[in-house]
């Protein structure tokens, strides 16, 4: 397993109560089950729910998270919906 750095932004950090963290996975949805176990109360999982997610700066959209990988050193950024205009 690799270790990969999670960041979380805006409501994210507020929920997590952290701005980062380091994970161990192979895999995104590996890294965010690990953040699940780490913050399993229920606000943290609604936000996680809602965010758009960037791996080594590349948008997540609609792929299943188990097909990204991630390595060693991968920057996982968490996203909550911005509003404004």
């Amino acid at each position: 397993m690799a270790k990969c750095t999670i960041r979380y932004w805006a409501a994210a950090k507020e929920a997590a109560g952290t701005a980062e963290e380091t994970v161990d996975a192979d895999n995104l949805a590996q890294a965010l089950a690990a953040a699940r176990r780490l913050h399993p109360d229920d606000r943290f999982q609604r936000v996680l729910g809602s965010c758009s997610l960037l791996v080594g700066e590349n948008p997540v959209g609609r792929r299943p998270h188990g097909d990204v990988e991630v390595t060693e050193g991968t920057v996982i950024e968490v996203l909550p919906p911005f509003a404004g205009g």
